[in-house]
């Protein structure tokens, strides 16, 4: 109620400014018509005249804004009426109608009345730990696996990395970014949670053996294969390369046809064993 005294009031001395400046211009003009004043005066009085219409417009729009929430300039338009800055769907409005809402200015970010996103151009947002984060680096290929969609894996291009870690559990942990990328026909919505996996190092076809076969001592590795003798084994120093985990790359010390302690043997094959070697 305030603001629309102000404004009413406000249009009022506008109008009493309108008319008086009116009334002086008329009469100016008469004079200048009739080569009395100069043409300096004759125009101090228009533009006079001039403003004090267009701050009388200006006044009036001002008490539309504020009674009715739209101008008579602008009748099609209102200024309830909020555009998003992007086209995509709509994922959330998070107020109902008649909730009070605030613009953004200084003091606060203001009111969200909806999330909008395009849903063609995803990204994953992921943590990583940080005796690996320094293995990796922008522009890396990952794979991702969705635990909502099972069948298909996803992948994606690496392109941010958090230069400051965060302690999470005991554990420092960083924040990695992936643009998804996406095939034709296919549709991911947001909030899926997802496990990135990034290939750090690569071999194809090379020996490798279960880590738990592996066996150390000091500051070398090795395994117990078998000799001529069944079940009898004895020890072999191998280096190994890379590991996944649950294998690991054996470079030197072993050879295919090698049979090393541990290994899982395959039952069928003992079956056909005893068949030909009963006793």
């Amino acid at each position: 109620m305030v603001n629309l005294n102000n404004a009413e009031t406000r249009m009022n001395r506008a109008k009493l400014s309108f008319d008086d400046a009116k009334i002086d211009y008329d009469r100016q003009q008469k004079l200048f018509d009739q080569k009395v004043i100069s043409y300096e005066e004759y125009k101090n009085a228009k533009v006079t005249y001039d403003s004090s219409k267009e701050e009388l417009s200006a006044a009036e729009n001002n008490l539309d804004l504020i009674k009715n929430g739209v101008t008579k300039r602008a009748q099609t338009a209102t200024n309830t009426l909020v555009r998003s800055t992007v086209n995509g769907m709509v994922l959330d409005v998070p107020i109902k109608e008649g909730n009070s809402v605030i613009q953004s200015n200084t003091f606060n970010n203001g009111t969200t009345i909806a999330t909008v996103a395009d849903m063609k151009d995803m990204i994953f947002k992921g943590k990583v730990d940080e005796p690996e984060v320094g293995k990796i680096k922008e522009g890396m290929n990952i794979e991702l696996e969705i635990g909502a969609i099972e069948k298909d894996k996803f992948g994606a291009i690496l392109e941010y990395i958090a230069p400051k870690g965060k302690e999470e559990n005991g554990a420092i942990q960083f924040e990695i970014k992936a643009n998804v990328v996406l095939k034709e026909n296919q549709f991911i919505r947001a909030g899926y949670s997802a496990n990135a996996n990034i290939v750090l190092e690569k071999k194809d076809s090379v020996l490798v053996i279960p880590e738990g076969m592996l066996k150390f001592e000091k500051d070398s590795s090795y395994v117990e294969v078998e000799t001529a003798n069944p079940q009898e084994f004895e020890k072999r120093m191998v280096k190994t390369g890379i590991s996944d985990g649950i294998n690991i790359e054996v470079t030197e010390g072993l050879a295919k046809t090698d049979k090393v302690k541990g290994a899982k043997i395959d039952p069928k094959k003992v079956k056909e064993e005893e068949k030909k070697n009963p006793k």
